[in-house]
């Protein structure tokens, strides 16, 4: 455990590092104290890799917040922007013990700013939400869905909602859900799926990049997205 940079010392000692470098017995866990925790323990990540010190590093940040957002926020911040730089190789998210009573009176009280469910199911999701938008471990549907506009043809979040019902157990695959055909092929580039409103009660169907099937009734227009994905070798039952 290393709290990086935390300690306030304007000169700090990596010393103990070489005691434990490439020790295949030893995991780094790296957190720190300092107001600035992201920028602190990523100056001790460029430390390790100018010693060649490849121990496993597992991130850790405990949250003191209240709400979901500020939870997510704080987490994200923290371990997300490491992440997107290649760095680390595990997370491990926790909330200070102030923290953590308020959300379970929250929880209990009805008004459920942390989730629906417990607090520890909440802090495990959002562990595999950060690693998954950081593209560091895939264990879900991904979405991706424009912020609808006037040109949105459909009704963007029931729609969404229906389509993720129905497919959110398919671990890495990306559906894209535009609300119009302008903007919708760009902006759904990386995707494997498309769902894209093409007109009044119509929607155009993509695979990749190719028009799958076009302007087919919105009424049957989810059905026939899974139906894509079956054809396409993409689509498991459900556990």
């Amino acid at each position: 455990m290393i709290d990086c940079f935390g300690d306030g010392t304007p000169v700090n000692v990596f010393t103990y590092l070489d005691e434990l470098a490439n020790d295949p017995r030893v995991v780094l866990c790296l957190s720190s104290m300092n107001r600035s925790a992201v920028h602190a323990v990523r100056r001790m990540m460029i430390e390790l890799m100018n010693r060649s010190i490849k121990n496993p590093v597992v991130f850790i940040t405990d949250s003191n917040w209240i709400t979901a957002d500020e939870h997510l926020i704080h987490y994200a911040t923290e371990t997300g922007a490491l992440f997107l730089e290649g760095m680390g190789d595990g997370i491990c998210l926790g909330m200070t013990s102030n923290a953590y009573n308020n959300a379970n009176n929250i929880a209990v009280s009805g008004r459920n700013y942390v989730s629906n469910a417990s607090v520890e199911q909440f802090i495990n999701n959002t562990c595999f939400s950060i690693l998954q938008a950081t593209r560091t471990r895939i264990s879900k549907t991904e979405y991706i869905s424009c912020p609808s506009c006037g040109r949105t043809l459909f009704d963007l979040q029931e729609t969404t909602a229906k389509i993720r019902s129905k497919t959110n157990h398919l671990k890495g695959v990306k559906i894209a859900i535009m609300g119009c055909i302008v903007n919708g092929p760009g902006e759904m580039a990386d995707a494997d799926f498309g769902y894209v409103g093409s007109g009044i009660g119509k929607i155009t169907l993509y695979r990749g990049k190719e028009v799958v099937k076009r302007n087919i009734e919105s009424s049957i227009a989810v059905d026939e997205l899974i139906n894509l994905l079956k054809e396409s070798d993409a689509w498991v039952e459900a556990g």
